[in-house]
């Protein structure tokens, strides 16, 4: 193999062969994770330069990692040792925005909340707003069918996906979906790519529906005694077919976490807080019934704010959840998603979990829709509290398990929870998935060892290699 002619022929996607910029692609947000020292990455500018990327990798046997803004948190964006990571920093483009058919054209570089913005200033609204709403991007959105805060009313990053662009591993350029209202024309190939994870493809453009712009919520506030007693007023609320926008949760860990980093002055006291937003044309109304639940579920204090602003800074706050722990030592993020039924069986065994390996577990979420994110803090540097930290990881992912629910409600497998899909899913829907997997990577290019256990193509010498 030539280096130099890999290097002259990939010369539009090559970023410099430095040590710091291959580190700085080396992983992903996600902990507990393998990782290793990328051969080289490339940032194509384009939906061509990406085709060519893969006709190379193919021809040369390199592994494929895509990667979008690196905030992921399970791993997906690792690769293995020499391989080659594909950046879609460099295609960050709004493409189009049409308010009469309210679709949105972008390229996967464009950063969540600047589509929210840019969906804004025409009165309309793109609603999925993961935590990462600020610097993760449309594109890894896509590929782990990410969440976020609304979810309770609006739905997943795949509800609001129409169609998709997407480079095969074989270089060839498929497009699925439509931009009509309707269309039900063949395999929804669309579904099939949203949450592959980078395992299918490379996505480079995507066409997503956006609503009207609702009015601003209006936030309610709630604070419990108990992380259960927070947990049995989620339930009541999330069942009572009252119009609520986002059901959020924190529990004491991550308001004092919170607390330490903005300085908003949350009580210390409290086990938990519940914030409650309704975007509906009856806002007050709605937030009237979920105060009135809250207080029969023995809520300390309730208060319904009518400053669109404060509940803005409200949510921001839970937005900070995870940076503010991060603060408190090293981390372990879960992200299962039960039943709404079953959130307060849940919270019960995060707390018990705690007691029992004796480290912190912070605990907030999505609880309008059950998906929560236990984040267990620990020394990575000392082993048995990083084997406690991975015991309660997997004790929390169990428990979800045996509760009905799913090991990931929005994050993806990934490398971290690789090992609990075939658990979840069982074999008869792992064979299919691998035949689906080798069906458009034969050679398992893309991603190997993402979402499940495939072939690793190392190469002896990677385009950015010295070997």
């Amino acid at each position: 193999m030539n280096p130099a002619r890999d290097a002259d022929e990939l010369a539009h996607s090559l970023l410099p062969d430095d040590a710091d910029v291959l580190a700085s692609h080396a992983h992903d947000e996600s902990r507990l994770t393998e990782r290793a020292t990328p051969g080289v990455v490339l940032a194509p500018p384009d939906t061509a330069a990406v085709a060519d990327c893969l006709r190379v990798a193919g021809r040369r046997g390199w592994s494929v990692v895509p990667r979008g803004a690196g905030s992921g948190l399970s791993g997906a964006a690792n690769g293995p040792e020499g391989a080659v990571v594909l950046s879609t920093h460099r295609m960050a483009s709004i493409l189009s925005i049409d308010p009469d058919e309210r679709l949105a054209v972008v390229q996967p570089g464009v950063v969540t909340g600047d589509l929210r913005a840019a969906a804004a200033e025409h009165g309309l609204f793109y609603p999925p707003d993961p935590g990462s709403v600020a610097f993760s991007t449309i594109g890894g959105n896509v590929a782990t069918d990410a969440g976020g805060l609304c979810c309770v009313k609006y739905g997943v990053t795949g509800d609001f996906v129409l169609g998709l662009e997407v480079v095969l591993a074989d270089g060839r350029v498929l497009r699925t979906g439509r931009r009509t209202a309707k269309g039900v024309a063949g395999y929804d190939l669309t579904s099939l790519f949203v949450g592959s994870e980078g395992t299918l493809g490379v996505i480079t453009e995507i066409t997503l529906r956006l609503l009207p712009a609702p009015r601003a919520p209006l936030t309610m506030v709630a604070t419990f005694g108990s992380l259960v007693a927070a947990g049995r007023a989620v339930t009541a609320v999330t069942t009572s077919g009252v119009d609520v926008s986002a059901v959020e949760i924190m529990d004491r860990t991550t308001l004092t976490a919170v607390d330490d980093l903005t300085r908003m002055g949350f009580d210390g006291d409290v086990a938990a807080m519940l914030l409650v937003q309704s975007d509906g044309p009856d806002a007050g109304d709605a937030l009237a019934t979920v105060a009135s639940i809250c207080a029969t579920a023995d809520a300390l204090d309730v208060a319904v704010g009518d400053d669109p602003e404060e509940g803005a800074r409200l949510m921001e706050a839970r937005r900070l959840a995870l940076p503010a722990l991060e603060r408190q030592g090293d981390w372990l993020l879960d992200d299962v998603c039960v039943p709404r039924g079953r959130v307060v069986d849940l919270l019960a065994h995060v707390e018990e979990v705690a007691a029992d390996v004796g480290l912190t577990i912070g605990v907030f979420g999505h609880a309008g829709d059950g998906n929560m994110h236990p984040t267990i803090v620990f020394d990575e540097a000392d082993p048995a509290s990083r084997a406690a930290a991975t015991r309660a990881f997997e004790s929390i992912t169990a428990r979800a398990l045996d509760l009905g629910g799913t090991i990931t409600g929005e994050h993806g497998v990934g490398r971290l929870k690789r090992d609990w899909l075939q658990r979840e899913l069982g074999e008869t829907s792992m064979d299919v998935h691998r035949a689906l997997r080798a069906a458009l990577d034969p050679a398992g290019m893309l991603n190997p060892g993402n979402l499940f256990d495939g072939p690793d193509r190392r190469p002896e010498a990677g385009p950015g290699s010295r070997g």
